[in-house]
This record gives C-alpha cells, sequence and structure tokens, in this order.
C-alpha cells in the first residue's frame, strides 16, 4: 500500500524518478511572452491582447513614419527569437503545442498590425481577425502546425496573421474600416 506521502502515487516507477526536463529560463520568458500564456482562460487570447496594447503604446510613442518599419522589424524578431524558445520549452514539455506557449500569437498579431492606421477601430478590428484566423485555422494553416518543434508553433500563427493582415488592408482599401 503506498504511503499517503509518497507524491509519484499514480505515477509508473521507471517515469516517478526520471529527472524532468527544464527549459532554459530565457526560453520560458519568451514562449510565455514574459507570463502572459499563463493566464487563463485563453492564453492565446491573452498573449494577442497584450500585444495589441504594448504595440499601440509603442506606435503612439513612435513618429508615424518609423512605426511600418518597426513593426515589421518587430514582428521578424519575434520570430527569429520565438522558433527557438517555443522549441525549447515543447521539448522540455513534452507538447507539440503547448497552450502556455504564446510567443506564436505575438509575432502573428504583430504582423496583422503592420502598417494599419492606430486607432481603437483598428486595433479592435486586427484583434478580432487575428484571432478568428487563428481558431479556425483554414487551409493551409492548419497544415503548417504539421511543421516541426517551434517551426511549426510559431509559422502557423504567422500564416494567420498574414490573412489578418491581408483582410484588414482590404477593409481598409475599400473603406469598410473607417480609422
Amino acid at each position: 500500500m503506498k504511503d499517503a506521502l509518497d507524491s509519484s502515487a499514480g505515477v509508473s516507477p521507471a517515469i516517478a524518478g526520471a529527472p524532468r526536463l527544464r527549459a532554459p529560463q530565457w526560453a520560458m520568458l519568451i514562449a510565455t511572452f514574459f507570463g502572459v500564456g499563463k493566464l487563463h482562460p485563453g492564453p492565446g487570447s491573452w498573449g494577442s491582447a497584450a500585444t495589441v496594447l504594448l504595440w499601440a503604446a509603442l506606435a503612439y510613442a513612435l513618429p508615424p513614419p518609423l512605426r511600418t518599419t518597426a513593426a515589421i522589424g518587430l514582428t521578424l524578431l519575434v520570430i527569429l527569437v520565438g522558433i527557438p524558445a517555443a522549441t525549447c520549452v515543447s521539448r522540455a514539455f513534452q507538447k507539440k503545442d503547448p497552450q502556455f506557449v504564446v510567443i506564436d500569437e505575438v509575432a502573428g498579431q504583430l504582423l496583422t498590425l503592420i502598417a494599419v492606421p492606430l486607432s481603437w477601430k483598428t486595433l479592435l478590428a486586427g484583434f478580432i481577425l487575428f484571432r478568428a484566423f487563428d481558431i479556425v485555422k483554414p487551409p493551409p494553416i492548419r497544415q503548417l502546425e504539421r511543421l516541426p518543434e517551434g517551426i511549426g508553433i510559431v509559422l502557423d500563427d504567422v500564416a494567420a496573421g498574414f490573412l489578418a493582415f491581408a483582410v484588414m488592408h482590404l477593409l481598409l482599401h475599400f473603406g469598410l474600416l473607417i480609422p
């Protein structure tokens, strides 16, 4: 009979004594977007909302001619740092796409807002469009999830961000969304 204090209750002996993999701290910070991914419910929505708010604050502080360049640069930086961070975390937790990894939402949400005029309407529309494409994952977005490790984790959201970007700019171009 197992002792009540035995913390391995319900876990096979081979696994109970095995060392647990740990993701490097830098990878956890980046992959969870400094802990935002640990918020519930819907960590992906929290990651997107935090991105919209932080981008709005940064963009308002930048001169308008620099905003597009800054958004492109930040998006590329997040993708380039996010892929290895997501890879480290998914390996450590032995999960294909851990729900608390939200750096992919940060990349996709930033991409959605590239060259978008700043207003509450455009920020809200960008948030809604990105979340819709990220959740529904129309083809070929769903197929990108099959790519290995951090590449698949991040690139499916980048594709969702690209679709949201395209729809956003069509709405703006045809006057269906007035900033």
